[in-house]
């Protein structure tokens, strides 16, 4: 039987509403601007991954750190949810010993289920559908670069579809942001995103845009985003994936597109020589390592509102 529970948990943007995002981002603003603090005093928070990681361990390990809380990772070969053990039962001994868990997966079905038998905050560090902890970093250094009113701000986005897509889609409808997205044809972001980014926007006054063309989306574009086009677990597509993908490259020529104090982003790992050239990513238009660190920052402030700070 599920948990009977009213914790907040966070698995997708669109679990926020848009003043709480409003307030995420100014209070991970404060937090940047800060000395660290002992928010999370006393309080003890699982990373439980199936899938290696770089800055989502290392954000929320230091984060956590920073804040005065404690920090558990748990590696794929020593839980093995869903195989040593069902999810189910890791979430119910998780929340018994946990003040909050990160899940890192391969399924949200997973996350999702984990939700339903927790009885502490569960918190998407990754899933095949979403990426909610980038899509926050991203648009708070988006705000930091183009100042809190993104109206107006045009963001290009060029490349695969996947959940970092689909996160920052749902950041831009609750900001009210114009968003351009150019994929190949088959390579969309799915329906029920589009759908839940085209809800918010018609409340905002965002724009997002669906297309085909990367320079019709980069064309004036203040931020422009790439992503690689071959994600964990999807090894096996590489080579149609790359022939799909020609013509997607975030290079000196496509940028040129931009406006000239467009910023470049990348959620990383990046493949340089195929999305995006080393003349970009390492160029004075690139915001990518702040970008990076913005993870911590951002996952601080929703582990504390998570914990009772911002409500």
């Amino acid at each position: 039987m599920a948990v009977a529970s009213r914790v907040r948990h966070f698995l997708s943007i669109a679990d926020l509403e848009r003043d709480e995002l409003a307030r995420l981002l100014d209070e991970a603003a404060r937090l940047k601007a800060a000395p660290p603090s002992g928010g999370l005093a006393g309080r003890t928070v699982a990373l439980i991954f199936e899938k290696p990681s770089l800055r989502t361990r290392l954000s929320f390990d230091v984060g956590i750190a920073q804040l005065g809380g404690h920090c558990v990772y748990l590696s794929p070969a020593e839980v093995g949810l869903g195989r040593r053990e069902s999810v189910s039962d890791v979430a119910r001994v998780a929340s018994r010993m946990a003040d909050a868990v990160v899940l890192r997966v391969n399924a949200h079905e997973t996350i999702e289920e984990f939700a339903r038998y927790s009885a502490v905050p569960v918190i998407n560090g990754l899933s095949d559908l979403s990426h909610p902890c980038q899509g926050l970093a991203d648009i708070f250094t988006i705000r930091e670069r183009k100042g809190p009113d993104l109206h107006g701000v045009a963001i290009a986005y060029v490349g695969d579809g996947n959940n970092v897509a689909h996160s920052l889609m749902l950041c831009a409808a609750k900001t009210g942001a114009s968003l351009r997205i150019a994929t190949p044809a088959g390579y969309e972001p799915l329906p029920r995103f589009r759908e839940l980014a085209a809800a918010d926007a018609r409340s905002s006054g965002a724009q997002v845009l669906i297309g085909n063309d990367p320079a019709a989306a980069v064309t004036g574009a203040d931020v422009v985003y790439t992503d690689v086009w071959t994600s964990m677990g999807q090894e096996q597509e590489y080579e149609r994936r790359r022939r799909a993908f020609q013509g997607f490259q975030l290079n000196a020529a496509l940028l040129a597109r931009a406006k000239p104090d467009a910023i470049v982003l990348h959620d990383l790992p990046a493949h340089r020589g195929e999305e995006i050239t080393d003349e970009v990513i390492d160029g004075p238009q690139s915001a990518v390592f702040d970008q990076a660190e913005n993870r911590l920052h951002t996952e601080k402030a929703l582990l504390c509102w998570l914990l009772g700070g911002q409500r």
